[in-house]
């Protein structure tokens, strides 16, 4: 027994430490893939090689070529061109979810937690009557009424995300109310509003920013969805999930590239922001 305890701490200890590096990769990988789409949102555009709404059917279906990486779709627009322009909107739309969710979301948590009581229940029951709205159906009936677009999605996405994070960060935000930094606050003199802002937001903040990491792929998805049934981003613009739906008809024609490309950098997105939230999250629980 004595001879093989040091031997199992042993093991022990470097499956830890093969475990911390796995997380580590795979958090510096996932970095570079949200950073990487982060840059081709804002610069993709400037960067197509091509017009991407310059249309000659004569290249329609062509598969890659040369000065054409991706080759051309059924209008004869340059793929490569579109994947990078699409970028812009496809993350523009979750983003500004995100930041609509989150604003709504962390007020409603603080608010519910400092004033406790009747506001506090009533705020509970507001979110409790919003979790049975679906995401996808709010979003699609806000674009059949006030038309579609990237606003009513986006603000309808926003109020059915809201209850998610403001039950999360009310959990949250209940413990650093009862914690004696904030009695001594009181004490002060200092008002609720400048409490709030100044010191129970900010020690807040990394569940803040693993929630929101987290939510943006869900959102992401969402959005897509909602321009692939044509209720969001309205064609020729450039967008991901426009070009997954546009892209159908090459293929049952076998030519999928348009599609696989859109889904592609959608999967491959999402797959790493949510990885990445995790990752955060996790580190905030540790923290905790």
């Amino acid at each position: 027994m004595s001879t093989s305890t040091p031997a199992v701490v042993l093991q022990q200890a470097r499956g830890k430490r093969r475990r911390v590096a796995g997380n580590q990769v795979v958090f510096w990988v996932c970095s570079a893939v949200v950073g990487i789409a982060v840059f081709l949102a804002i610069f993709g555009p400037a960067l197509a090689p091509q017009d991407p709404d310059a249309s000659n059917l004569a290249n329609a279906f062509v598969g890659p070529a040369s000065g054409h990486a991706l080759g051309f779709d059924a209008q004869g627009r340059d793929l490569l061109s579109r994947v990078l322009t699409g970028a812009r909107t496809s993350m523009a739309g979750p983003f500004l979810v995100v930041v609509v969710a989150m604003a709504a979301g962390t007020t409603l948590a603080i608010t519910a937690a400092w004033a406790g009581g009747w506001v506090d229940a009533a705020i509970s029951t507001v979110l409790d009557i919003m979790f049975s709205f679906p995401a996808i159906l709010l979003a699609v009936l806000a674009a059949a009424v006030f038309g579609p677009g990237i606003t009513a999605p986006t603000l309808a996405l926003g109020a059915a995300y809201t209850p998610y994070i403001a039950r999360v960060l009310r959990g949250a935000a209940l413990r650093e109310r009862a914690r004696e930094y904030i009695a001594a606050c009181e004490v002060q003199g200092v008002s609720a509003l400048a409490i709030c802002a100044r010191h129970l937001a900010p020690n807040l903040l990394p569940l803040i920013t693993a929630q929101a990491t987290l939510t943006f792929g869900y959102a992401m998805v969402d959005f897509a969805a909602i321009s692939y049934i044509g209720l969001g981003v309205q064609p020729p613009t450039a967008d991901w999930g426009v070009m997954v739906s546009s892209g159908q008809a090459g293929v049952l024609q076998g030519y999928p590239l348009e599609s696989l490309a859109a889904g592609g950098s959608i999967v491959l997105v999402v797959v790493a922001v949510n990885l990445l939230g995790e990752r955060l999250a996790a580190k905030d629980a540790e923290g905790r």
